[in-house]
């Protein structure tokens, strides 16, 4: 057995840690600075819990000295110092950051590191990467890569047609920060919460908008082979007025913490989620302009033996089968890994990347 540290005792946090519980092959430290969180920690003999603040430096690398790997579901701005503990403590390091300025600082910390280093390893930024880089290599010559994703309330209820069903900083951070995309073949940043179009799947329309974050290192990676590369958030039609409002003019983009209190105790939280996603990539094979879509819902469901909302499904299932693919030597073991080095095959035939074909078939269509 594997021993792994989990920063973060929240909703994703729990997840990855009863997930990799229950696959029984590894021992679970999950570390936070709340006692009382962590007392919400499922019960579990592989699991264990430590009450860790993150700027004590010495206390965090003795947390993880000796391990196999940390894996951070802690809010973004903790990201870079967890990664230098564990670059300290010389262990693998995963995240769940969709924050562009702490995977850059992550990935100078990787360069000089004797073990792998892979930020970015949930839904979006993580598994939309990996599709989106599987359909690209489908082509001679790439014309445009769209990505899309959306965790959304299946019984929406409010005006902002939206539940809680992950972290509020996440949220209004890519809500507010600019957006790295490729325009006519040049990297550049456009701004969050624009661009928005609307488009229909099985039959039920949604908007999507500019967010942040959700390329991961893919416009990176692509620069200077595809004309158009952009990310933007699903949502319900009419979210993005609102939210546009409430952020300018409103001035709350300035307050964070006046948002984030009133979205915490305004919007319920619920299990009853979709995570929709969709990438189209179009360029030439063979001459040929030709166009491939993935599109897949993941719906809340059963796992390890509790209720998880789709988004916790896919999150935590991401990040644990990179874990996965990293302890069995399917991904590099040293330096910076990128989501796009993962071969999609190879995601989804792992125990936990199932989870994103298990209950509802993956389609591409070709035309």
């Amino acid at each position: 057995m594997k021993d792994i540290v989990v920063i973060g005792a929240g909703k994703i946090g729990s997840t990855i840690a009863r997930m990799l519980a229950h696959s029984g092959d590894y021992r679970v430290c999950v570390a936070d600075r709340s006692a009382e969180q962590l007392q919400q920690v499922e019960k579990h003999d592989a699991v264990s819990t430590a009450v860790v603040d993150i700027a004590d430096r010495k206390a965090l690398v003795a947390l993880l000295s000796g391990k196999f790997a940390v894996l951070s579901a802690a809010p973004f701005h903790l990201t870079v110092a967890i990664a230098e503990a564990a670059a300290e403590a010389e262990i693998h390091y995963l995240d769940l950051t969709e924050d562009v300025e702490s995977t850059r600082q992550v990935k100078a910390i990787a360069a000089e590191a004797r073990t792998a280093f892979i930020p970015q390893c949930g839904l979006a930024p993580g598994f939309i990467s990996i599709v989106a880089n599987d359909l690209s290599r489908h082509f001679d010559t790439l014309e445009s890569v769209r990505m899309r994703v959306g965790a959304l309330p299946q019984y929406p209820s409010n005006a902002l047609n939206y539940n809680l069903t992950w972290s509020t900083d996440g949220v209004i951070n890519e809500y507010i920060e600019p957006c790295e995309a490729i325009v006519e073949g040049s990297l550049i940043e456009v701004p969050a919460m624009e661009e928005r179009e609307e488009f229909s799947l099985d039959g039920v329309t949604y908007e999507a908008f500019n967010t942040s974050g959700g390329l991961g290192t893919l416009c990176e990676t692509l620069k200077g082979k595809v004309r158009t590369l952009n990310y933007k958030t699903i949502r319900y039609p009419g979210h993005a007025a609102i939210f546009k409002a409430l952020l300018n003019d409103l001035g709350l983009r300035h307050r964070r913490e006046v948002l984030k209190d009133i979205l915490e105790n305004a919007l319920p939280t619920t299990t009853q989620d979709v995570v929709v996603i969709f990438v189209t990539v179009s360029g030439f094979r063979e001459g040929r302009l030709v166009q491939e879509t993935y599109a897949n819902k993941v719906y809340s469901g059963v796992v390890a033996g509790r209720m998880q909302s789709g988004i916790q499904i896919t999150t935590a299932g991401s990040i644990c089968a990179v874990l996965d693919m990293l302890a069995e030597g399917k991904i590099p073991t040293k330096g910076f890994v990128r989501q796009e080095d993962i071969a999609l095959d190879t995601f989804l035939a792992n125990r936990f990347g199932h989870y994103y074909a298990q209950k509802h078939e993956t389609e591409r269509a070709a035309s």
